[in-house]
């Protein structure tokens, strides 16, 4: 009753014996969790510094270089975060695409400062100079307006909504020289950006 264990009765036949089978499973016993730790443990401060320091520079470095191919190649996984996201992607395309007078702003502004150097510094001439400079910086800022503007009603008709700073980068990538732009420019002038 309680307690009695089943015993095969002795006068029943012996059974035959079960062919082998391999076992399926691992084969091997559940480490003890406190060999996994032993296994697992390592200093907090390694014991060669000089080592770890240079292993951690040598990882930085890879880490810059991934990055900065893919800035070069339009890779998003490895781009940094404010680069990443349709989104962004589109607003890149959109500047990419037409002509902005933002571009050479930085070129016009040179070509002032050493245009005022040459010219006498008669008062007239310099205001003219001036003059001719506040021209083109609002011709910047109202192409820069408009392209604003026209990226805004882009993006939401193509996402709905348009996420936050994303019509603010797509401005201040088009005062950017179009050959030095990163990420690289992947949409020729004039093409559509989809």
């Amino acid at each position: 009753m309680f307690g009695r264990k089943n015993e095969p009765a002795a006068d029943s036949p012996p059974q035959p014996a079960e062919p082998q089978v391999p076992i399926v499973g691992k084969g091997t016993p559940t480490p003890r969790r406190k060999d996994q730790e032993a296994a697992r443990r390592r200093p907090l401060v390694p014991t060669d510094r000089k080592a770890s320091r240079a292993a951690e520079r040598q990882a930085a470095v890879e880490d810059r270089q991934r990055v900065r191919r893919a800035l070069e190649t339009g890779d998003e996984r490895n781009m940094p975060f404010r680069d990443r996201g349709p989104q962004k992607r589109f607003a890149r395309d959109f500047v990419d695409a037409r002509f902005n007078l933002g571009e050479y702003l930085m070129f016009a502004a040179l070509a002032f400062v050493v245009i005022s150097f040459i010219v006498p510094q008669a008062a007239a001439a310099q205001v003219f100079i001036l003059g001719a400079f506040w021209i083109v910086f609002l011709l910047v800022f109202a192409d820069t307006f408009w392209l604003s503007r026209r990226l805004k009603r882009a993006l939401q008709n193509k996402f709905g909504e348009v996420e936050r700073g994303t019509v603010w980068y797509g401005s201040m990538r088009a005062l950017q020289f179009r050959p030095l732009r990163l990420p690289k420019p992947l949409v020729k002038r004039g093409q559509n950006p989809g």
